[in-house]
């Protein structure tokens, strides 16, 4: 009876530990925000730090737009891609409190800049 009491005492803590090293490494992701490019004209988005503009660029290729962000120290222009049969949206990398304006530019011409203001909160 004793021995079965401390193996089972012993199961007990080890399930905590476990449970709480699992807790303890773990960081609640921050969902993207997501947001037509058509709809970000004279925008403000608002993000945390680590969190990511994701922009739908609708039928133009998402390679097309490249973009400058006022104060690189605060947000950062991520371009889009195609990479193995998958489409990554160009977006912007919320890096540091702070409040910055983005321009993003057509390649293909005959297209509007963008030009929008990002504020991120720590």
């Amino acid at each position: 009876m004793r021995v079965t009491r401390i193996f089972g005492a012993a199961a007990v803590v080890a399930a905590a530990i476990a449970l709480s090293a699992c807790t303890a490494s773990s960081t609640p992701a921050i969902e993207p925000v997501v947001m037509d490019a058509n709809s970000l004209q004279g925008a403000t988005v608002d993000l945390e730090v680590g969190q990511s503009l994701d922009i739908d660029t609708g039928s133009l290729a998402v390679d097309s737009y490249m973009g400058e962000v006022a104060d690189p120290s605060i947000a950062e222009f991520v371009p889009g891609r195609e990479e193995g049969g998958t489409t990554y949206n160009p977006g912007v990398t919320a890096l540091a409190p702070g409040t910055t304006a983005v321009t993003m530019s057509n390649s293909t011409g005959g297209i509007q800049d963008l030009t929008f203001t990002v504020n991120v909160s720590g």
